[in-house]
């Protein structure tokens, strides 16, 4: 018994910790700077951030069978209100629904001030992710620009979503600039799964401490990453991230971290919105499965690790809490009521951490206390996606089986 008293107290006194002393990671309040933190206020929203004037992008877009979404997100990059030179380059992945045709009829539509280009994509060569093999031929294909911004297919963009982005990259000298896109939360399993997702996303790379040149964290999300396009090519290019299956997080680490060292910021947005569906358990599951036991680098020792945490942090406090108030209540001890008061107050706490996350997907509040079973389900999906690993479905995405990536040069 005094063994499970122990685990409740320092499971709370880990929720402690993480509500005052990781980063800050339960808020969402890390954001892009305002107009205001600019260098042009005076001049108005569309001055040129310095002496050279605005500084040119190009947006890559790696698309494999994405004719469907395509009408939701690319014209929104099209459209963008940016004071630059800005153009969009989409690299068809080898799709078979259409995909090169959509986009090219979307971009011969009238009154879009961004250009778009259509590049045919190859078979990726061995030892390259289908994905970072595509985002190196947009790039290759965006000729000469100051900033490449990576995105995904299912993405939208706020008509200055670009403009504030880059006068954010040069006001803070940031070589990486990333927004975690807001997902789609419009169904019963998406109200479920994704904010805590992004929870779980936050607590394992606190945002503040990826924008902390000192500090080791180093991540982006996929779904936008603005990048200055001379630190990509200081770090060597993609090139040293072929085989990555986490792209987002690999390059991060490749720009953050020596010799490069580059500045690096991630954050939350409202202005950046992914579109992409999920209205069953199914494809929620694959989204996880595919990279998680990657993140794990493959280790078994690692995932039981991983599982044992999760049920140690976010179901001991709740099952430790509400039998301990039933043993109170049938007589129980000292134990009963250590486990209770611990596991009640490790419950109130994770509680807590998780409001923010679900004011940010404009969900109640009181869906906070069910984090814990959102945790179970991610520990299952931890553990499948090591089953579909060992099977040789690893990163298994669109018919196409990604292989276990070397480590980065």
């Amino acid at each position: 018994m005094l063994i499970v008293v122990a685990a409740c107290v320092l499971a709370a006194a880990a929720w402690v910790y993480l509500l005052a002393g990781h980063g800050g990671f339960w808020r969402t309040d890390c954001r892009l700077p305002g107009p205001a933190a600019g260098p042009a206020v005076a001049a108005g929203p569309n001055a040129a951030p310095g002496a050279g004037g605005w500084p040119s992008v190009v947006a890559v877009i790696p698309a494999r069978d994405e004719a469907a979404i395509l009408p939701q997100t690319l014209p929104s990059l099209l459209a963008q209100e940016y004071p630059g030179t800005m153009s969009v380059v989409l690299v068809d992945d080898g799709s078979s629904d259409g995909t090169a045709q959509t986009a090219e009829s979307l971009g011969r539509r009238p009154g879009h001030p961004c250009g778009l280009r259509v590049a045919a994509g190859t078979p990726p060569p061995a030892g390259w992710a289908g994905k970072v093999w595509a985002m190196a031929q947009g790039a290759g294909a965006a000729g000469e620009c100051d900033y490449l911004l990576f995105t995904d297919a299912d993405i939208a963009f706020a008509p200055g979503a670009v403009r504030d982005l880059v006068r954010a990259a040069i006001a803070g000298d940031r070589a990486l600039l990333s927004q975690m896109a807001l997902l789609r939360a419009d169904t019963g399993w998406e109200r479920c799964i994704v904010p805590a997702f992004v929870y779980f996303f936050a607590q394992l790379y606190p945002f503040r401490q990826v924008g902390q040149p000192r500090a080791r964290t180093a991540a982006a999300a996929g779904g936008c990453m603005l990048v200055r396009r001379t630190a990509l090519a200081a770090a060597g290019g993609l090139d040293r991230i072929s085989g990555a299956r986490i792209d987002d997080i690999a390059l991060a680490r490749l720009l953050k971290r020596p010799p490069v060292a580059a500045r690096c910021w991630l954050g939350f947005t409202t202005q950046v919105r992914s579109c992409r569906p999920y209205p069953r358990l199914a494809g929620l599951w694959t989204m996880v499965t595919r990279s998680a036991y990657t993140q794990l680098r493959y280790s078994p020792a690692l995932l039981a690790g991983v599982v044992a945490g999760l049920a140690w942090l976010y179901l001991l406090p709740p099952v430790a809490g509400l039998a301990g108030l039933a043993a109170l209540a049938a007589g129980g001890g000292a134990a009963a009521g250590w486990c209770t008061a611990a596991g009640l107050a490790g419950w109130a706490i994770m509680t807590v951490t998780y409001v923010p996350v679900l004011r940010l997907y404009r969900l109640s509040p009181l869906r906070a206390p069910g984090l814990p079973f959102a945790a179970l389900l991610y520990a299952a999906m931890t553990v499948d996606s090591a089953r579909r690993h060992y099977a040789g479905r690893g990163g298994e995405w669109k018919g196409r089986t990604i292989p276990v990536a070397p480590r980065s040069r």
